[in-house]
């Protein structure tokens, strides 16, 4: 029989390989709970519904406003990893893995639906949080948001986003009665709910976010919210996808609009030195106005640098248009 003192090594050893092999298990789990306990998920990560005043980013004004008719076709861009946990414009928690999206303007949250005119898929996206910031972008999708529709990989895509008037007056109308918090979509498509949930004494009203630039507009608190009068739930499906017809669509660099046609020529005439320019008419509402444009323009890069060059000879309200 083997002595005591010929197997204490034998016991350390094995003591040891258990203290490392607990210590690994430990480590494993409080990782595993450093991901479930996440900022995405945070108990406080909710949001109120907000306009928002006039603000400035990089020496541009933008006037957030209610906008049932809005409709626009342009580029959108997508953000990520770089801002997954934070909080939106409007007080919620980013989340990558979630459809949502980023304007300029529209009230905060909003239903819009985005339709990526070069491969015709469509989906229902839940607007939360203000940018993009980059001239020549209309919308910032989510990671989800854009692997949907189907342009990750290449960054940018043609769209055309158009307000879900009924569903942004349910959520504004619901949001009037306490604050919205966004469940985590499952991996199994399951439906994303938001409730209804009270609203706290005060809120922190974060700087917007913005995937290309990181631009940041001044914080400031916001003020009390009003107190819940019921507890009524928005239900908001996972997005599905549809699809439509794709049609031939070219890009513009649009520097202004006019009502009267001689304002508008004479712009015209002043951009030539920049490139071949026009001028079109368009009925939007009772009112007719005269577009400046530069194009169409076959490639983003180029219609990017057009813009610059534009907004450099002091047009700062000159954005990039998608026009069939």
């Amino acid at each position: 029989m083997m002595r005591l003192h010929q197997r204490l090594p034998m016991i350390v050893v094995a003591a040891c390989a258990l203290v490392v092999l607990f210590a690994c298990s430990e480590t494993q789990f409080l990782m595993n709970t450093a991901k479930r306990l996440s900022p995405h998920e945070d108990a406080d990560a909710q949001g109120k519904y907000k306009v928002g005043t006039p603000y400035q980013i990089n020496r541009v004004w933008y006037y957030p406003k209610v906008d049932y008719e809005y409709s626009e076709s342009g580029i959108a861009s997508w953000y990520g990893p770089n801002f997954h946990g934070r909080r939106t414009a409007n007080g919620e928690a980013f989340d990558q893995n979630i459809v949502s999206a980023a304007h300029r303007t529209l009230p905060l949250p909003s239903m819009v639906r985005v339709t990526n005119l070069e491969n015709g898929r469509s989906i229902q996206v839940r607007v939360n949080d203000r940018g993009p910031f980059a001239h020549g972008r209309i919308i910032d999708l989510s990671r989800q948001g854009a692997q949907l529709l189907g342009f990750h990989r290449q960054g940018t895509a043609k769209v055309r986003v158009e307000i879900m008037a009924p569903e942004s007056r349910q959520i504004a109308a619901q949001m009037g009665a306490g604050e919205v918090q966004l469940a985590r979509a499952s991996s199994g498509g399951d439906s994303v709910k938001p409730q209804i949930t009270p609203a706290p004494s005060a809120t922190i009203t974060r700087a917007p976010l913005d995937g290309a630039s990181g631009a940041k507009a001044p914080q400031r608190r916001a003020a009390p919210a009003p107190a819940p009068r019921d507890t009524a739930t928005v239900a908001l499906e996972q997005p599905a996808v549809t699809r439509v017809p794709v049609e031939r669509t070219s890009i513009y660099v649009q520097a202004g609009a006019f009502s009267e046609f001689e304002n508008a020529n004479r712009l015209r005439a002043r951009l030539n030195v920049l490139g071949r320019s026009e001028v079109s008419q368009i009925q939007l509402g009772n009112q007719v106005l005269f577009r400046v444009r530069l194009g169409p323009i076959e490639h983003l890069p180029t219609a990017d640098a057009m813009l610059e060059r534009v907004i450099r000879a002091g047009y700062s309200d000159a954005r990039i248009i998608v026009d069939r």
